[in-house]
């Protein structure tokens, strides 16, 4: 009366006769066993993996560095996934093409700041005199060239974009003009003097 019947108790606790599928054991993992390969290359994780706050940080600094490399190279490459939203759209990038593709005379600022800096420490009168007269010359062009590139690049812009929004170029031009060009951001693709595509779409 109490007794079991053979059949049942003759069925594998880990497969099913009728479909050959395997079951969990009782008391199992409920995993599959891990191959070497993959315990050895959790072992090297976890061997990798920052421990103590001063590793965790230090490995923050390096994937902020890792990223901020990637970034700059892409940007590089001309790349505007990576842009600025200031930077992107067909707009500003003929903007900052068509900055680049002039000599502006900002770029001469930095050596003429030296030599006013050496004329003026010469202890003669005369050469510290025409250091100053140099360097007033020199912002006087500078404001000139702003202005010049300002009404270029407006009618430029109404030829080429009549229907676009061109509010913050003139802007967005002047200060890429007044730095000097391998200190630009994005980097310049363009080359002095070179020709630029009627479309930019």
């Amino acid at each position: 009366m109490f007794r079991r019947n053979k059949s049942e108790t003759d069925v594998s606790p880990t497969t099913t006769a009728s479909t050959g599928t395997a079951t969990a054991k009782p008391g199992g993992k409920g995993r599959p066993t891990p191959t070497r390969k993959e315990a050895e290359a959790a072992a090297r994780a976890r061997a990798k993996a920052p421990r103590t706050r001063k590793e965790q940080a230090k490995a923050q600094r390096a994937a902020r560095a890792e990223s901020s490399q990637q970034v700059r190279a892409a940007m590089k490459a001309g790349d505007e996934r990576y842009y600025l939203p200031r930077d992107r759209g067909p707009v500003r990038r003929f903007v900052r093409d068509f900055v680049d593709t002039r000599f502006s005379i900002i770029e001469l600022m930095i050596p003429l700041l030296i030599v006013t800096m050496v004329l003026g420490y010469s202890g003669n009168q005369d050469l510290a005199s025409f250091g100053n007269t140099l360097l007033i010359g020199t912002l006087l062009l500078v404001v000139m060239d702003m202005v010049f590139l300002r009404f270029r690049l407006r009618r430029q812009l109404a030829r080429r974009f009549p229907d676009a929004e061109t509010k913050g170029t003139t802007y967005y031009a002047v200060t890429r003009a007044m730095q000097m060009k391998f200190m630009r951001l994005p980097k310049a693709q363009v080359k002095i003097g070179q020709d630029l595509p009627e479309h930019y779409r």
